[in-house]
């Protein structure tokens, strides 16, 4: 790690962090902000916080908790967070799974799960973090007509995504045409990930979930 980069995990990173207590819930997301917000968001497995930073700069009465394991993608963030004055981010740096076992039930109402690690080989696909184990914790923790966001540029992911949120039956699949899938967004920030996609050639996917009542 860089010395810059140390001296932003150690003199900004303990007050943005979320640790999850030794057994119990934790406060409900939307007290985990000093500045009160309307509601929260997650994103799981930021980056380098391009997205989540846009977003919480657009939208600053929303809470915005960001789930990353790797030290240099924090401080990556970090830097964003203090040269901007953004205060409506937090972290969670370990494995999402984890957070979404221990917040409470019905308190986000949208999700990010952009461009995640498609670990390709079949040996590894109990690793992504698009699942069985891991949808039911989804739709536990996201309110009623919350949208689940989630982009890939890996065919076999696309199709594995698909299969398992639908047959999951908690969400809706918010579509209407090819556009709307292959076509992101406009209140979807690009992150570098997509822009590196784009640049090999890899064609994007965008989907829209709604959790389902």
């Amino acid at each position: 790690m860089r010395k810059g980069q140390e001296v932003l995990i150690n003199n900004f990173l303990p007050s943005l962090e979320i640790c999850l207590p030794n057994q119990g819930p934790i406060l409900p997301p939307i007290k985990l902000f000093s500045a009160p917000v309307q509601e929260v968001w997650l994103e799981i497995g930021f980056g380098a916080g391009e997205h989540l930073v846009k977003q919480a700069s657009k939208y600053p009465s929303v809470g915005i908790i960001g789930c990353e394991p790797y030290i240099n993608g924090v401080a990556r963030l970090l830097k964003s967070v203090v040269e901007k004055e953004i205060n409506n981010i937090r972290i969670f740096r370990s494995d999402a799974r984890l957070l979404l076992q221990s917040i409470a039930n019905n308190s986000i109402s949208r999700v990010f799960i952009l461009f995640p690690d498609p670990w390709p080989k079949k040996r590894h696909h109990k690793r992504r973090i698009i699942g069985p184990n891991t949808i039911p914790f989804l739709y536990k923790v996201m309110s009623a007509d919350s949208e689940l966001r989630i982009a890939t540029d890996v065919t076999s992911y696309k199709e594995w995504i698909l299969e398992h949120i639908l047959y999951s039956d908690k969400f809706d699949w918010c579509v209407k045409g090819a556009n709307d899938w292959r076509v992101r967004p406009p209140d979807w920030p690009e992150t570098r990930y997509e822009q590196k996609a784009k640049k090999a050639g890899r064609l994007c996917s965008y989907f829209l979930f709604k959790r389902r009542d």
